[in-house]
């Protein structure tokens, strides 16, 4: 796939990302990747796929925000499209409910986030 081809696509899909978790967290949620990281000259969007993850530092990922929580929307790979960090556990408690009563898997692997 061309490599702006597969930009708007990706762009499309963290745009949405983006609209939904803003929905669950006062529009303080922020876009990621919009291409698939695959070490080759080969451009793959980001899935279309939506799955969540719940991240802090003891899952031994480094948060610029040394305190709380940041909820994900990841395709199956892991890939970030849309995220909100800095979250207390009730703040984040609450969005994951409603993440669940809308019928979106938790992503459990590993995941990728932006730079």
């Amino acid at each position: 796939m061309q490599y702006f081809v597969a930009l708007k696509i990706g762009e499309k899909r963290v745009k949405e990302a983006r609209e939904y978790l803003n929905t669950l967290c006062n529009d303080q949620a922020m876009p990621a990747l919009a291409l698939r990281d695959n070490k080759s000259n080969v451009w793959e969007p980001v899935g279309q796929e939506n799955f969540y993850a719940v991240l802090d530092d003891a899952g031994g990922y480094v948060l610029s925000d040394s305190t709380g929580y940041m909820i994900v929307i990841c395709d199956k790979n892991g890939i970030s499209k849309a995220l909100v960090r800095g979250l207390d556990t009730e703040r984040k408690d609450a969005i994951v409910a409603r993440l669940k009563a809308d019928n979106m898997t938790e992503h459990n692997g590993d995941v990728v986030l932006p730079v």
